[in-house]
């Protein structure tokens, strides 16, 4: 399950043929001792996570290819997808390796072709703690929406909603999809981007948005809608103010909601993390 790479065209390659699933990837030595404890490790994980891509890297015959991904401690583990980095790993730590997929090995839908050529669902990329709904009912909260479960986001005293995303990195965003019941599903949608903080009600109404969406019925049946793509270009956060749903009902319910997009081949400031130990060996 784990494929050895012989040099940096055949480890460009495997990133390729990945498309949207999770790489991740084994910088390793054979003269490194915690290298070889973890190799087992690595092994066992690649047999419990089939749909996610697992290579080994021996960092003397592929030089090029640690050099060009910053290597310089054993073992280092590295997260891909879409060709982008995610996340580290240093040292030889099998809880914290396992930790690390898991939070980047997605839902079946983030695995899947998102639909649009080119992009990917960016849920990988969402701060899930650093998220906020305004309005949102205990028993039905955001969370609830982000997956594709059986359950779904509901508004408390009224039908509106501001839903505040932030991404632990700059992406670009093409489009959204929304999932929802026809009558309390949402029909105006005003979208805001890189605010400094989450917008009130007072202000999601009277503020200029990038863009404005009126769904319909059809709309709610998770077909993507495109947006100004020219104006999410560099996004860090993205705000959706959802101030009517389709019958007027008194509260709004979404099923799911996808945001569709790439990310932007930029640092993740998550990677810096001081190492203990010799130089070229983690512990």
């Amino acid at each position: 399950m784990v494929r050895v790479i012989a040099d940096d065209a055949m480890f460009q390659a495997e990133l390729n043929s990945a498309g949207v699933k999770l790489v991740v990837v084994d910088f390793t030595a054979t003269w490194c001792g915690p290298c070889q404890r973890m190799a087992p490790v690595f092994e066992s994980l690649a047999n419990k996570y089939p749909k996610a891509v697992f290579l080994k890297v021996d960092v003397d015959e592929c030089q090029e290819t640690a050099g060009n991904q910053g290597v310089s401690a054993m073992p280092t583990f590295i997260f891909y997808r879409n060709r982008v980095k995610l996340d580290r790993l240093q040292g030889a730590d099998p809880n914290g390796l396992e930790a690390k997929i898991q939070q980047y090995y997605g839902t079946d839908e983030a695995e899947e072709d998102s639909g649009v050529a080119g992009h990917m669902d960016l849920n990988t990329f969402i701060l899930k703690q650093q998220c906020e709904c305004m309005n949102e009912s205990d028993e039905h909260p955001l969370a609830d929406c982000l997956t594709s479960s059986s359950e779904f986001l509901e508004s408390d005293c009224d039908e509106q909603l501001i839903i505040s995303l932030t991404f632990n990195q700059a992406v670009k965003v093409h489009s959204i999809k929304f999932k929802g019941p026809q009558d309390k599903g949402p029909k105006n949608v005003k979208i805001f981007i890189n605010q400094p903080r989450t917008l009130d009600f007072d202000a999601a109404e009277s503020n200029q948005a990038v863009q404005e969406l009126e769904l319909t019925a059809k709309d709610l049946e998770g077909a993507p809608m495109n947006l100004r793509f020219v104006k999410f270009q560099n996004v860090q956060n993205i705000q959706l103010f959802i101030s009517s749903n389709q019958a007027g009902t008194e509260t709004t319910q979404i099923d799911h909601l996808v945001i569709l997009g790439s990310p932007i081949c930029t640092t993740n400031m998550g990677e810096f993390k001081r190492v203990a130990g010799k130089k070229g060996e983690s512990h």
